[in-house]
């Protein structure tokens, strides 16, 4: 049997589907695992990981039961799905590669002074207090206060701000193309005639 025939694009399209079940679980995962050591606060933060991740993981079953079954009805709505998703995160994959130095600082601004919780963590995760100005009559979770030693954190959080933006980028770019080979195997796999002894219509 050729790669082109029905087992094989079967398999592929199993094999797929348990690499997202695998990076689902492994989102779920990172996310307890920093708030049971305390990495992160955010309950906004916590619950988007997960909830990215609990998506994900129920997409990839839905594709796995039916690769297995060969079920047309839970094939099209897989393939519908994942090409929406493909849909949003090229776009956000090719957004996070062109963003300038400018359009950074308003969106770094802007999470900055959206959510407490993630300010404290990451003042106390890079030893810095506010975000362009510091001030040491105000509230700052860094142990440079004791010291009056602290730097703005928009200078600290630029420093890493590129490299995250072109590491996330590429990481979703790369997402983006096994998710439309996942749509192109599906339609391929949905229009193959499982072989029997005695052929019938698709399941």
């Amino acid at each position: 049997m050729t790669c082109g025939g029905f087992f094989c694009s079967k398999n592929a399209l199993c094999a797929l589907n348990i690499l997202y079940v695998l990076v689902s679980l492994l989102m779920i995962a990172v996310a307890a695992w920093g708030k049971w050591f305390g990495l992160v606060s955010s309950f906004q933060v916590l619950a988007a990981v997960i909830g990215v991740g609990f998506f994900l993981f129920i997409v990839a079953v839905v594709g796995l039961c039916g690769a297995l079954k060969h079920h047309q009805v839970l094939l099209f709505f897989y393939m519908v799905i994942l090409f929406m998703v493909f849909i949003v995160q090229f776009s956000v994959s090719c957004a996070c590669l062109a963003i300038s130095k400018e359009q950074q600082n308003q969106l770094l601004e802007m999470g900055w002074n959206k959510s407490e919780a993630m300010r404290k963590d990451i003042e106390r995760s890079l030893d810095c207090c506010d975000f362009y100005k510091v001030n040491y009559n105000g509230t700052c979770d860094a142990d440079c206060v004791k010291n009056q030693q602290c730097g703005p954190c928009s200078a600290t959080i630029q420093a890493y701000a590129d490299d995250a933006l072109r590491f996330v980028g590429g990481m979703s770019l790369f997402f983006s193309f096994t998710e439309i080979l996942g749509v192109w195997l599906t339609y391929r796999y949905r229009n193959l005639k499982e072989p029997r002894l005695n052929p019938g219509p698709f399941n």
